[in-house]
């Protein structure tokens, strides 16, 4: 192990640090979390979707690549293709929410288009079945007045709601890694 590996900070409490303890962690952090390594996690967190169906006929994974694909083959620009691939990255950590969690994964590195229609796809998606669970499947129409409401409906009409087909020709996952490697290495929006 180099020094640079070995050196830690002098603190056990955040409010004991020096100004060069938190240097220190900044450099750190930057030269850790790189683009790609983000991008690295990601892809392993697609990749863990492949496990669950919960009664589907395809595993989430493969109904985010048909979305993201979907997207791709109508010639969406980047980041609505990444929102596509990404819009059930949270449903296996907080399915009530999933929504809000992949929203807020997105948020530091996709516009503000993109990541509205993440954080409320759920809603938008209930149009096309939440009347067969005796819920309001207009639920969406609270956000009537939101800019993006058309392209969120939009995405929910014509790629995520119908992308539960086994026989679909999806892209491979490996097909969007250099599209999230470009979109990761933006500068975080904060």
């Amino acid at each position: 192990m180099n020094s640079a590996q070995s050196e830690v900070v002098s603190f056990t409490r955040m409010d004991e640090g020096t100004r060069q303890d938190f240097a220190l962690l900044v450099r750190r952090h930057d030269a850790t979390f790189t683009p790609q390594h983000l991008v690295d996690n990601v892809m392993t967190m697609l990749r863990s979707m492949e496990r669950y169906r919960a009664g589907l006929q395809v595993s989430y994974l493969e109904h985010s690549i048909q979305t993201a694909t979907r997207a791709y083959r109508a010639n969406a620009r980047d980041d609505l293709v990444a929102a596509a691939l990404l819009h059930d990255i949270g449903d296996v950590l907080a399915p009530s929410n999933h929504g809000e969690v992949a929203g807020a994964i997105v948020a530091p590195f996709l516009d503000e288009e993109a990541t509205w229609i993440v954080r409320h796809h759920p809603v938008f998606q209930g149009y096309h079945f939440w009347d067969k669970l005796d819920r309001d499947r207009d639920a969406r129409e609270q956000f009537r007045s939101s800019p993006y409401f058309d392209a969120t409906a939009q995405f929910c009409a014509d790629w995520d709601q119908r992308s539960f087909d086994p026989a679909y020709n999806s892209m491979a996952l490996e097909d969007f890694e250099p599209l999230l490697r470009d979109l990761l290495r933006r500068p975080a929006r904060h």
